[in-house]
């Protein structure tokens, strides 16, 4: 018997034996693994009572996690009285994820919550639509992209552009974030069509009631415009679509690969890019060692309310602020404000980076208690918001004939979280390169050279998209997001006191992430000057002691 638990994704299937998944070996599963689906299924263990089910004492069910109707992981349960537990005995979770570190990405003990924002019922175009449609059997394409987010978009758009033959693959879902842009950096991409709400001030609260104001516009983006835009430019370029999901990439040689689709297409392409978020190990290999994964989690909420507690003419890009009067537990986390009116307010409950990761439930009681001593009177919840944004993460191997863009690349801002922007103001280059790499040319004229290989092509744009001053401007934003993990909420207000005093072009650079390593290490310096004896006592401990610290002296002296 199945049943479907409210909107938690589980389904328990209730028999006398385990299930065949069942017997598999849990050798793939760390404790904290095995403790997760343990509690997400003896959590739901009522549901027996509610639906007047008794399987019997000691009686065995499996409980399975469900993620978009497809099985992620099962266990093998015992019925006790009023509660279950659960056995030693897991399956392999390799349905949606390659392993532990693709489901920590996914969305880890969040996961449901990943989820649930993924799959939003939001207005949206249907691609298939705006799209030409890959047909079955038709030549191999120049490029397949996977994943239909804002970077698989981007990029399939600019590499049609530059005369390649495109095909993007993903399910049809609408954007459901609500991203945050700086004005200037959207208009300059030829977007601000696609802003739906500019305040012409932004500030940040630290410790106290008197605002920083960092002098810069913000914009709120209309996740529906810039869906339709980047569409727009998609069919202008003559990039064709397939709904479905890609299960594998099954075949590998020098002339390309096949791309196996769970509708049963096979889709042959010159090279494949995956575009698909960054839980994309099903489809590329990463670089081994380093850190675990940390996350930046948000949990957020658009309501109607009596009066906002701020000027709804600026944005609050950081409140900092102590609102429980003794401080809090755990990593420090701050108050993200979008204010639309002065009764309409998008508020955020943001945890910079954690690791382990800051839940959305401490997130949630986070952002209530602080509503609470603001007095806010909310009204009418229109939204809910999770945002599960791991940082830090291993960049792919960049000698795989594979390819990847976004957070499949590993392009997220590891000290910030951002990648759209990143995303989409390095669409076009990427794309050239991966056209250069396959000998085109603009206007839709494409000289092949028989003897270029997939693989000789993929090295060749990756190390555009990775080159070596990447990696060093890498290496210290991985230095300073190290350093942010060790701060308390102390130590964070006094780094944030010291980065906003930096000249504006340092500060605004570091945040964009276009600063050279040259200009990172004048950053530095400039931060050491400013900085009181407490942050510089920090940092020296730091470079001297933390293991970023040495690999950015690494990476610094050897490339």
């Amino acid at each position: 018997m199945d049943l479907e638990i409210g909107l938690s994704h589980i389904a328990l299937d209730v028999s006398s034996s385990p299930s065949k998944d069942s017997q598999s070996s849990t050798s793939c599963l760390s404790p904290s693994k095995k403790k997760y689906l343990s509690s997400l299924c003896t959590a739901n263990a009522s549901t027996f009572r509610r639906s007047n089910i008794h399987p019997g004492y000691g009686s065995t069910f499996t409980a399975s996690v469900h993620s978009n109707k497809r099985k992620v992981f099962s266990c093998k349960m015992k019925y006790l009285t009023v509660s279950a537990a659960a056995t030693e005995t897991f399956v392999d979770f390799r349905n949606d994820f390659k392993d532990e570190t693709d489901f920590m990405k996914g969305g880890g003990s969040e996961v449901e919550f990943v989820q649930m924002q993924a799959f939003k019922n939001l207005q949206k175009l249907h691609i298939a639509d705006q799209l030409e449609p890959i047909q079955p059997g038709e030549d191999a394409l120049d490029l397949v992209v996977i994943g239909c987010g804002p970077a698989g978009l981007s990029l399939a758009a600019e590499a049609g552009k530059q005369g390649l033959s495109v095909g993007i693959i993903g399910p049809d879902l609408p954007f459901t974030n609500n991203y945050g842009v700086w004005e200037d950096e959207f208009t300059a991409l030829g977007l601000q069509d696609c802003i739906e709400h500019v305040w012409k001030e932004t500030v940040v609260y630290l410790d106290s009631d008197e605002p920083i104001h960092m002098g810069r516009a913000y914009g709120r983006v209309s996740r529906h415009k810039l869906r339709e835009e980047l569409l727009r430019r998609c069919a202008s370029a003559g990039v064709k679509y397939l709904e479905s999901k890609v299960e594998r990439i099954v075949e590998e040689t020098d002339k390309g690969s096949v791309v196996s689709c769970t509708n049963g297409m096979l889709i042959s392409c010159r090279l494949v890019t995956a575009a698909s978020g960054a839980a994309s190990g099903r489809f590329l290999n990463y670089e081994r060692g380093g850190p675990e994964i940390c996350v930046q989690t948000a949990y957020g909420i658009e309501v109607n309310v009596e009066l906002c507690p701020y000027d709804s003419q600026a944005m609050v890009f950081m409140d900092y602020r102590d609102y429980l009067g003794g401080g809090e537990d755990g990593p420090p986390s701050f108050l993200y404000v979008m204010p639309m009116s002065s009764t309409q307010v998008f508020f955020e409950e943001t945890c910079l980076a954690a690791r382990p990761l800051l839940s959305f439930q401490k997130l949630k009681e986070r952002l209530h208690a602080r509503l609470r001593k603001m007095n806010v009177k909310i009204t009418e919840l229109l939204e809910e918001e999770w945002s599960y944004i791991p940082v830090g993460v291993a960049i792919p191997d960049t000698t795989q004939q594979h390819l990847g863009f976004g957070a499949a690349a590993s392009m997220v801002h590891p000290a910030t979280g951002y990648s759209v922007v990143r995303s989409l103001s390095e669409a076009p280059s990427y794309a050239a390169a991966i056209a250069s790499a396959l000998r085109a040319k603009p206007g839709n004229q494409l000289v092949r050279v028989p003897d270029i290989s997939a693989k000789a092509a993929a090295l060749q744009a990756w190390n555009a998209l990775w080159p070596k001053e990447r990696k060093r401007q890498r290496a210290f934003f991985m230095f300073g997001l190290e350093l942010i993990l060790q701060l308390d909420v102390h130590g964070i207000r006094m780094f944030f006191s010291t980065f906003f005093q930096l000249p504006e072009w340092l500060w605004k650079g570091f945040l964009a992430a276009n600063l050279s390593s040259a200009e990172l290490l004048w950053f530095a310096l400039m931060t050491f000057m400013v900085a009181p004896n407490d942050l510089r006592y920090r940092l020296v401990r730091h470079l001297m002691m933390d293991s970023s610290g040495s690999n950015l002296i690494r990476m610094y002296t050897s490339l």
